[in-house]
């Protein structure tokens, strides 16, 4: 029996997409029931993990449009969760600096949102998981994202 290479791609394509979404829904929903968009949630998760941050790599980090990250960035400082401070060393960089609140913040909503996804994975073992991962990234690699 020959396989159509194409119709093959296609269903994984779907597969594929199907299943992130299925996925990303269920952790939205936490994400949002503390007051918080994903994206938001993205940045301050950054920060939190990784320090502070020039806005113009944010983007990238967190696959966003740069134009976006001025926006998300207003709505986390109005918020009082983030602050911009200007680089010592060159005063076009700006950095977003995660505050005591958006600290306290992440640290108690992140062990939930990572939980969640631990439980939402749960259907592959641990060794299933760094296969998954394997060809996720190989998969990746001809569109360029790895």
């Amino acid at each position: 029996m020959e396989i159509d290479s194409t119709a093959t791609s296609l269903k994984l394509f779907i597969v594929l997409s199907r299943a992130y979404k299925a996925i990303n829904e269920h952790v939205n929903k936490v994400i949002q029931s503390n007051g918080l968009n994903p994206t938001e949630f993205a940045v301050l998760e950054l920060l939190y993990h990784k320090g502070d941050q020039p806005l113009q790599q944010i983007g990238a980090k967190i696959l966003l449009a740069s134009g976006s990250i001025t926006y998300v960035v207003d709505k986390l400082e109005q918020k009082g969760l983030l602050q911009r401070s200007a680089c010592p060393k060159d005063r076009r960089v700006i950095y977003a600096q995660i505050t005591e609140k958006g600290k306290k913040l992440i640290q108690d909503i992140f062990p939930e949102h990572a939980k969640q996804i631990d439980h939402l994975m749960s259907s592959l073992s641990d060794e299933e998981k760094l296969v998954a991962i394997d060809l996720l990234k190989k998969l990746g690699l001809p569109a360029g994202k790895y």
